[in-house]
């Protein structure tokens, strides 16, 4: 009798091992990336905004490809080209599947962020990058939508005012969920290197 109990404890406690290193397995399993993972977040769920080109667009247009959205405007010194370069130099480090990441900047300035001077402007980071120009009208909910802090801060005179405004992006997978937050200047061998495990289909 004494025996059986100290078997049945024994085994009760072997099951309890087998099944905590299942869970500490699943654990495991969960993509290493270097982003903030937001998977699941029920904000950032894409837009429906005119390109630079005047084409309205969306986030299914870009299905298959790792998304990676912006949000800045043209006159920015130095946080909206550095997050912009970021991207571009992700899509040399990933080689031949850098095709498959697309860059897309939205703009929090449409006052002053033609659609002329938003095509000039993404050019300079690469041919394929996407700028977006929300109306006035639309620029309030697509901010919100995407949890995006901006204001407007005058100048000396009216048109030399300049925009604060939140500095991270965020990344969405092939299937179009958003996966990640990305803080600002975590650098292209980090967004490579997450971008990489999204192609993956984890």
């Amino acid at each position: 009798m004494a025996q059986s109990s100290v078997f049945s404890r024994w085994a009760l406690a072997m099951a309890w091992v087998v099944a905590a290193g299942g869970l500490l397995g699943c654990a495991d399993d969960k993509p290493a990336f270097r982003g903030v993972d937001i998977t699941g977040a029920d904000y950032a769920q894409g837009w429906v905004l005119s390109d630079q080109e005047g084409q309205v667009r969306t986030l299914k247009d870009f299905a298959g490809k790792v998304v990676v959205v912006f949000f800045g405007f043209t006159q920015c010194p130095d946080v909206c080209p550095t997050a912009l370069q970021e991207i571009a130099e992700a899509k040399q480090l990933l080689g031949a599947d850098g095709a498959r990441l697309q860059g897309i900047f939205i703009t929090v300035d449409p006052e002053r962020d033609t659609p002329e001077l938003l095509k000039a402007y993404v050019a300079n980071f690469g041919s394929d990058f996407v700028a977006l120009r929300p109306t006035l009208e639309q620029l309030p909910k697509v901010t919100k939508d995407f949890k995006i802090y901006y204001k407007k801060v005058e100048g000396k005179t009216p048109t030399s005012y300049t925009m604060d405004h939140s500095a991270g992006s965020f990344t969405f997978d092939p299937q179009g969920r958003v996966r990640l937050y990305n803080r600002h200047a975590s650098g292209a061998a980090t967004l490579a290197a997450d971008v990489k495990i999204l192609l993956k289909g984890q």
